[in-house]
């Protein structure tokens, strides 16, 4: 049996999640109505950078720091304000949205272009000294 490529399931996650476009995810966390998860690798923030308060979830410890009956939840994620994820392109925020979705969470969405879309437009990003 042929393996679904990848890109194949970024297309249907998209096709079923809200996608937004990075000036309307600043201005939400702007606003205090969502919270900018960053689900990178700690390498590629220490690489590329970070967006200033956003929340550092990686891709692999998600789905079990939201959730509540898991030993690993992170209260930060008990929180009714909207959950905007990004990574560096926006295919393995969609992928996470999707499953988040998939767990019973609604008020989920991902940032369209990723961190790059965030840099490319001049948004503000800070490095590890």
């Amino acid at each position: 049996m042929p393996i679904t490529p990848a890109q194949t399931l970024v297309e249907r996650a998209k096709a079923r999640i809200e996608t937004l476009p990075p000036e309307e995810a600043k201005a939400r966390a702007e606003r205090g109505e969502a919270l900018l998860v960053d689900i990178r690798d700690v390498r590629e923030l220490d690489r590329a950078g970070r967006i200033p308060g956003a929340i550092h979830a990686p891709r692999g410890m998600l789905e079990f720091w939201v959730d509540p009956e898991s030993p690993y939840h992170r209260e930060v994620f008990a929180t009714d304000r909207q959950l905007i994820l990004f990574c560096a392109a926006a295919m393995r925020s969609a992928l996470a949205v999707a499953t988040l979705r998939d767990m019973g969470m609604e008020n989920v969405a991902e940032m369209d272009e990723g961190f790059a879309g965030w840099t490319a437009r001049g948004f503000p990003a800070e490095t590890r000294d």
